[in-house]
């Protein structure tokens, strides 16, 4: 009798969501470096997670975030962000999980935030854009938010946007085509050569789309960290800081990003993500199937891998 076949059980950690008044408002000030969803429901997640034989998504707020020039607004826009999907997370028990939207660069409500979706609403990690008003990560102003997230030991998600002095240089091609890669990379080296990464060893960083430009040119951040100024800020070094982030393989299911990743980082530091609505789980996982991986590999990678930060989905 031939065994049956193991459900994957995946969990997808790049997975995003829409309440509508944030769409409505995205939409209101988007200026063609993103691209928006035409459509999503959480009955369209569901039905593409099953597709893709994935058992939960970690939702999150894509690009460009919440912060649209006005500190009020970006609380409310925050808090509605936050409420609506942890309600997703209560209608579908072990479905959903929620990294939740943080208002900055207002440091004062990000704090507030990370008190109300941690105790309140139990949140799974936080979500937070390369950059912010054209401040990367290791700014200092966000010194205080990542001194409370490391005392949290929280799981920190970043997802790329466009810097102001990079939208709109190629007529016809969006801003996220090039420079979601770049951002990414250049918000891995802000939090490094700031000291922020090694400052804060208990946050678990995600970066996305198998992290940027970043393992490409390696040898250069490598390279700049033999400066004395910068060595002090990294007692470790920037190899050590790299090989403990974690990637996600959303828009880089394919060997030209994996295979360059994979010289970087084990593959214990490698999780699925789709990058949902705008791929899908059944896409990513055919891609992931053609990268060489093992079984054993694949399923640490769809699953296996995440439980480690996030264990209560094991059940």
């Amino acid at each position: 009798m031939k065994p049956l076949a193991v459900k994957p059980r995946r969990i997808d950690t790049h997975h995003h969501y829409y309440p509508p008044r944030y769409l409505a408002e995205s939409s209101r000030h988007h200026d063609g470096t993103v691209s928006y969803a035409p459509e999503w429901s959480p009955a369209l997640s569901l039905a593409d997670m099953a597709k893709g034989g994935v058992e939960t998504a970690i939702l999150s707020i894509s690009a460009p975030g919440v912060w649209f020039g006005d500190k009020a607004a970006a609380r409310v826009q925050a808090r509605e962000c936050n409420d609506y999907g942890a309600q997703m997370v209560r209608d579908h028990p072990g479905r959903f999980g929620l990294f939740a939207s943080l208002p900055l660069p207002d440091v004062e409500g990000a704090l507030r935030e990370i008190e109300y979706v941690f105790d309140m609403l139990k949140a799974d990690g936080v979500v937070m854009m390369t950059n912010v008003d054209d401040k990367w990560l290791g700014d200092v102003a966000f010194t205080p938010v990542f001194d409370e997230l490391n005392r949290r030991k929280a799981v920190v998600y970043t997802h790329p946007t466009v810097a102001t002095c990079c939208r709109n240089l190629l007529p016809g091609v969006p801003g996220s085509m090039i420079e979601f890669g770049t951002d990414t990379t250049r918000t891995i080296a802000s939090l490094l050569f700031s000291g922020t990464a090694s400052r804060c060893p208990d946050i678990k960083f995600l970066f996305s789309h198998a992290g940027g430009t970043m393992p490409f040119i390696t040898e250069r951040f490598t390279r700049l960290a033999v400066r004395k100024d910068l060595a002090a800020k990294l007692p470790k070094g920037v190899m050590h800081e790299l090989r403990r982030f974690f990637y996600d393989t959303a828009q880089a299911a394919h060997p030209m990003a994996l295979n360059s990743l994979r010289e970087l980082v084990a593959v214990s530091q490698i999780l699925f993500g789709t990058d949902y609505p705008y791929r899908t789980a059944k896409e990513t996982a055919k891609g992931l199937a053609g990268c060489g991986f093992s079984a054993k590999e694949l399923g640490a990678i769809d699953r296996g891998n995440a439980l480690r930060l996030f264990p209560k989905f094991k059940a």
